[in-house]
């Protein structure tokens, strides 16, 4: 008799949590309900990288882990000099513009532990001296593991909030970047998607690309999700990082 009375509950109890899971695994429905999903990458497959360019292509490539999922791989140091101080390794997807959106992607750490060992993400990124980048780094300081604005100088901290670091280990983990350009909201999150690890307000810069990569370490990428309100064609005729160098 008893097991017909808790069963239910039990089955109920594990519907509401693997509900509570969904949830938490998706942007605020309230927020986000008129986004979709405009551009999803799995990089199963050398074909990939074509929606990408590179700070430097050298440094970057497919590859595939034990069980057989596709990543992008930065396993060497680009030999970038960018316009400012600033990130040197960047993969940037150019199949789409975008100003507001959320993106979502697994990122794994390769290099030796140290206190700015990072991974960065980029985002409303206009040319190599104008763009948003947050870094998630092992420690934190004016100078890492924050969300950084270039702006045709240094890098600049724009993050009122942070935490103390994260700890990358060798797994991949589950990165949200938030951003709003009306609002001058960004929210960064890691692992737990129901708490941003970092949050700043900042309207300089709209349309633009997103990105990933790393100010000087190695790391992989896989399972990339942007969704957005809307979107514009990017342009993948125009070298960009090769402007960059012309302009310096």
């Amino acid at each position: 008799m008893k097991h017909f009375i808790f069963a239910p509950a039990l089955l109920l109890g594990l519907l509401v949590l693997q509900s509570a899971q969904a949830t938490a695994d998706e942007p605020d429905s309230k927020e986000y309900d008129s986004y979709k999903v405009i551009y999803e990458q799995d990089f199963d497959g050398d074909a990939a990288i074509e929606d990408f360019q590179f700070s430097d292509p050298k440094a970057w490539k497919s590859g595939k882990t034990d069980r057989g999922d596709g990543f992008l791989d930065l396993f060497g140091k680009s030999q970038y000099a960018p316009p400012h101080t600033s990130p040197r390794n960047i993969a940037l997807l150019v199949d789409k513009k975008v100003k507001n959106f959320v993106l979502d992607l697994e990122l794994q750490q390769t290099g030796a532990e140290y206190g700015h060992r990072d991974m960065c993400v980029f985002y409303n990124f206009e040319d190599p001296a104008h763009y948003y980048y947050t870094h998630i780094a092992s420690k934190t300081d004016d100078r890492a593991h924050n969300v950084f604005i270039v702006d045709g100088k240094a890098r600049t901290k724009v993050s009122h909030k942070t935490t103390e670091g994260h700890k990358w280990t060798d797994r991949w983990h589950h990165v949200r970047i938030v951003r709003n350009a009306d609002s001058g909201k960004i929210e960064v999150y890691v692992d737990d998607m129901t708490k941003p690890i970092m949050e700043a307000v900042d309207k300089t810069l709209k349309w633009g690309y997103v990105g990933v990569g790393s100010f000087d370490d190695t790391g992989r990428v896989r399972n990339l999700k942007l969704r957005a309100p809307e979107s514009k064609e990017g342009d993948k005729v125009t070298k960009h990082f090769e402007k960059a160098a012309d302009k310096k």
